[in-house]
């Protein structure tokens, strides 16, 4: 395996390193069974902590690099986790000196281990205090995958093996995966489609995996080009910043690549059409999937239209059907997606009722979009019943932006949506009704660092409006909203 550093590892490095990080974590009290969060970039090092995880018999929590402290703090908390996985800095962060914020927002004991990056040595820290409060855990949990809710905190999506192999048994069989080529994967490890289909698909194919952790078209072309890649999945931005990218060499960009398979955003026909001419060995294909299981992808044979149009056809195993107040509705019907899959998620831990409320009687899972299953099994999502923002592939909650801008003394009412855009799917536009004069954007942006509102969350745009569409009970009606800035329900 490889990552866009330059740093390399044969298949017996990376098992010699993970064997002395399993001792390391193992002398720091670990033992099976325990909860840890690995939060690191797209580094060989990476794999190499979560293999020393397996090794010791932890069940590891995974999280985007991006995360901030109090973040790591509230999930090692929500899941009892007894140690954390860090860089020891990460593009101009410091995350050694934010050891200080992590003891006062965990409150409790938590080993810290610190990544130095070049695979020479680790740093470990013990952030002292009480032992952990464990919640009641799922049998058989293997994994947990933390993804934003419509309450703005993260929910923890607890997996087992067998979910877990079975979606990834479902894309290797539907796109030929196997260990003769390398997997590119240039999504965040941290986030469900870089764990699924970057590290997990790796190991059990056994293909050596191209990592990306600093999204450079240019750089991803040549490490397609340089390391014989055969798949990735990834954000619709993604492809978009390859098709525009220049290319000078005499092969075809994406030269080998079987299967490009985009989630998070519709692709439009033009980006595919495009994407056939500079990328012809490579089949475009749309994939459907959530945090809590897998779904539907593209057929290598799917026609543009399809592949532009659709989600995909269902999954081996998968069972899709659409709600219409609360009742299963005929094939071709638009409603409420819910769907029964191998690869469904165990629970949410420490969220017993959010759990409970995601399934139907019949024991469907309540995916939250809407959209239409044709009598083929392809999926077309029309809308969503959740107030989530969809930004590059990552689900963004709006309530903690919202709660931030609420306070603001020129802002009578507020409402974050997600603005359509052709490259990220959707960007975060704040919508303010004023009280008084309007703040200005940059404004804005000052205030939600000055109460330590996490970059990734800033809005991007603000639109100004004189009142917000409301219900009768007051709350605003977002969907009227969307309808006349955007045009979208």
């Amino acid at each position: 395996m490889l990552d866009d550093r330059g740093n390399r590892m044969t298949r017996w490095e990376l098992e010699a390193l993970s064997a002395d990080m399993a001792d390391e974590m193992q002398a720091r009290g670990l033992v099976s069974g325990d909860v840890v969060i690995i939060c690191m970039p797209n580094w060989t090092e990476w794999l190499a902590v979560y293999l020393a995880a397996l090794r010791t018999g932890l069940v590891p929590g995974t999280l985007p690099v991006t995360s901030d402290p109090g973040s790591i703090a509230y999930v090692s908390n929500l899941v009892g986790a007894r140690a954390v996985f860090l860089p020891s800095s990460h593009r101009g962060r410091s995350f050694r000196d934010e050891i200080g914020q992590l003891a006062e927002t965990v409150g409790r004991r938590l080993e810290v281990m610190f990544a130095v990056g070049d695979q020479s040595g680790r740093h470990w820290q013990t952030i002292e205090g009480p032992e952990p409060v464990l919640p009641d855990y799922p049998a058989a949990m293997a994994h947990i995958l933390f993804s934003s809710s419509t309450t703005g905190r993260s929910k923890a999506i607890a997996h087992s093996e067998s979910s877990l192999r079975a979606y990834n048994q479902a894309v290797i069989d539907r796109y030929g995966v196997t260990g003769e080529q390398s997997i590119f994967m240039p999504s965040p490890l941290g986030h469900s489609t870089g764990f699924w289909h970057g590290a997990r698909m790796s190991i059990m194919v056994g293909a050596p995996l191209v990592l990306q952790e600093r999204w450079e078209p240019q750089r991803a072309l040549e490490l397609v080009s340089d390391n014989n890649c055969a798949i990735t999945v990834a954000a619709t931005p993604f492809l978009t910043d390859l098709v525009e990218a220049e290319w000078h060499a005499e092969t075809p960009k994406l030269r080998g690549m079987r299967a490009f398979l985009c989630g998070g955003a519709p692709i439009p026909p033009s980006l595919i059409e495009k994407a056939q001419l500079q990328m012809p060995d490579t089949h475009i294909c749309s994939i459907w999937a959530m945090s809590e299981g897998g779904a539907t992808s593209s057929l290598l044979e799917d026609s543009v239209d399809r592949v532009a149009n659709t989600c995909g056809r269902t999954m081996a195993g998968t069972e899709l059907a659409v709600l219409k107040q609360d009742v299963i509705a005929s094939r071709g019907s638009e409603g409420e997606i819910v769907m029964k899959t191998p690869s469904l998620f165990l629970g949410y831990i420490n969220q017993t009722e959010m759990y409970e409320k995601s399934f139907t009687p019949e024991g469907y899972f309540r995916t939250g979009d809407v959209g239409i299953v044709d009598d083929d099994g392809y999926l077309r999502i029309t809308g969503r019943l959740k107030d989530i923002i969809i930004r590059g592939g990552v689900n963004i909650s709006p309530v903690e932006i919202e709660c931030a801008l609420a306070s603001h003394d020129s802002i009578a009412r507020i409402a974050v949506l997600g603005q359509p855009d052709d490259r990220m799917g959707e960007r975060i536009c704040a919508v303010i009704q004023p009280a008084g004069t309007p703040p200005s954007f940059e404004e804005l942006l000052v205030w939600l660092e000055e109460r330590n509102v996490p970059r990734r969350l800033w809005p991007e745009s603000i639109r100004i409006v004189e009142s917000m569409p409301a219900t009768p009970a007051g709350k605003i009606r977002k969907n009227v909203l969307r309808q006349d800035l955007f045009g979208l329900s």
